[in-house]
This record gives C-alpha cells, structure tokens and sequence, in this order.
C-alpha cells in the first residue's frame, strides 16, 4: 500500500499531527479518489485544533482534517460516470442520506442524516483523498487551484449574502472574518447600493475596504446603531449579512435593520441573544434566515457563476499559502486573525 503524508487529529486534545498513512486507494462503487492540489483552513478546522467543547463532543479520533479543497481526479470507482480521470474538482462537504424527508423534499442541506467530510469522515488536510462521486464540483474556469480551494466556504458566503436580494440595497455585513469578507466581495459583485461593513480587526478592516465596503464600522470606538443609521438617513439597512457569531453584534443589528428588513445569519452563537422581539422583530416586520451549508446545488451554481464572471478578487481574499508540512505555522495565522483564506499546497511532485 503506498503511502502519502496527512494532517491528523490523532488524540483527544489540542492540536494536530502530521503522519504517514496510507493513500485511500480502496474506492466504493460510487467513490473516486483525489489528488489534493489545495487545501484551505475553516474556522471548524480551527475548533477542532483547539478541541473546544464542540469538537470534543463531536470528533471522534483518529481522523484526517479538513474539508476545503481543489484536486484531481485520479481513480474511479467501478459506477462513477459523473466525472472523469483528470477532471479538476472540490466538494460539497455536507454527504447526504437522499431519501430523508428534507432530501427528498430538494432540501438536502438540513439533511436529517447530514455526516461532513473532515468532521465524520476522514477529509483532505492529506496529498490524497477519497470522496464521493456525487459531491464533487467540476471546475470549468481554469483558476490556479489555490483559488478554487475556497468555493466551499465562498458558498457560505453566497448562500448567506443571495437568500435576500441585496442589489440595489443598503447592506450591513457584520464579521469581516473570511466568509465575511467574501459576503463584502458578493455584494459588490452584484450591485449592492452601500456595503456596510462592521469589524473590529485592522488588518481585516482594510482588506474589507479592498474588498468593497463602503463604510467600515469598528464597534469598538464607534456607536454601531447610530452610525448605520447615520449613513442609511435614519431608516437602518435593507439587509443583514450576520457572519460574526457574537452577541452584542447581533443585538445591535436588530435596532438598525430597516422597518420591513431582512437579516441572513450564518455565524454561531455561544451565548444567549438578548432581542426585543415585539418591537425589533414584530412590530418592525423583520425576516430571519438561517444559512446552514449551501443550498445543493443551486448555491454550487452561483459560486461558480461568480467565479466566471471575474467580478470576484479571489486574489485578496486568499491572503496566505503554506506548504502543507507547514501547517503549525498556517494554523497560527489563521488563528491571528490576521488573514484572509489561507492556503495549504500539499506536495505535488508525488504520485500514486
């Protein structure tokens, strides 16, 4: 059996491992396996490394990490016929049961029976990895895989930022993370009137300025409510784009939302939100939306179509790239929060 390098959680605890394992060349009928060209961390990926109390109720080691990436498609298994050897690909991490209510419904991404590649099953912080077939993404844009590693997430991004029509309208996106800012770069790629952003780390706030915002608000030195309201003439923003997961940023939004507003939210929240839901929800007329995953696969189409029309600044957002031998260091960037996407190239001269 040969043998590839891969990124590991291998105990309970913090931290990840570098190790050798065998390549996963034994396929399913229904199965291909990949050589991985690029890899990005996720915030989960960062949980995980952490081992926080979600990961620790929920990872089961020993497991290969990581659920972002571009790679090549190298062996079939015996009933694959949706791609082919050499086929440029990433993956829709959520695999799905097909046959629960939800599924079959056209409703997959709350799939009772969702397992996530990376989390459930082993991913592809690895030189290879073995996916199944009907997850997988053709690449039809040529892009330098680095870029094309980040679909997954920029699927979040859309998901989040495209579930309400913002073109036209005054948006706030709150938590210029890396999702976040994709959120920045989508609104201005379809049009949106005033891209608000609100962040508190300089380095993301410029990049969330490079990327498109109009307005960047630091809550930390500024009165987020009345600035919003100060830059939409009194009446609050047309739409919400919550990616921040924190609590007070959330509580604010509520009082700027627009009368008859929408607000999209993505980012997990680990305390108790504190609303007024009569008068900030109610009596406002205000829509709520929760983004789990991407719609499969409508918001696969989007990205792709936004990745083709060039309006995308894939290049600011994917701001580092590491070998994958270096992951310790592209972790502690990642965790620095001085960054945007950051990327980890396995080794491309091996072969199986």
């Amino acid at each position: 059996m040969k043998q590839m390098n891969a990124v590991i959680k291998a105990e309970k605890g913090p931290g990840f491992q570098m190790v050798r394992k065998d390549v996963p060349e034994d396929l399913g009928r229904h199965e291909v396996l990949v050589k991985i060209l690029a890899t990005s961390i996720c915030g989960t990926d960062v949980h995980i490394y952490n081992w926080d109390q979600w990961s620790a109720s929920r990872i089961k080691p020993p497991l290969t990490v990581g659920h972002e990436f571009c790679g090549e498609v190298i062996k079939l298994g015996e009933d694959v016929r949706s791609v082919k050897v050499g086929d440029i690909v990433s993956a829709e991490t959520h695999i799905v049961c097909g046959v629960c209510e939800f599924c079959r419904e056209g409703n997959a991404h709350i799939c009772s029976n969702t397992k996530i590649i990376g989390v459930d099953t082993d991913g592809c912080f690895a030189e290879y990895a073995r996916m199944p077939a009907q997850n997988l993404i053709k690449d039809t844009s040529g892009l330098d895989p680095k870029y094309l590693s980040v679909q997954e997430p920029l699927g979040n991004a859309v998901h989040t930022m495209l579930h309400f029509d913002i073109t036209a309208k005054t948006v706030a996106v709150v938590g210029c993370g890396p999702i976040g800012l994709m959120g920045v770069n989508i609104a201005k790629a379809v049009g949106a009137k005033k891209i608000i952003a609100v962040e508190i780390n300089d380095y993301r706030i410029q990049l969330a300025k490079e990327l498109g915002a109009d307005v960047v608000i630091n809550p930390k030195t500024e009165d987020i409510v009345a600035r919003v309201l100060e830059e939409t003439s009194g009446l609050g923003v047309d739409v919400v784009a919550e990616f921040s997961g924190n609590k007070s940023a959330i509580e604010a939004a509520f009082k700027y939302v627009k009368a008859g507003g929408e607000m999209s939210m993505l980012g997990i929240v680990p305390d108790t939100i504190e609303i007024d839901l009569s008068n900030d929800v109610i009596f406002k007329g205000v829509t709520l939306y929760g983004v789990i995953g991407r719609k499969m696969f409508k918001t696969w189409n989007q990205v792709q179509g936004l990745i083709q029309s060039g309006k995308l600044d894939l290049e600011k957002i994917v701001t580092h790239a590491f070998p994958l031998e270096d992951f310790e260091t592209a972790m502690a960037v990642m965790k620095s929060g001085n960054s945007g996407k950051v990327v980890m190239i396995p080794n491309k001269n091996k072969e199986v």
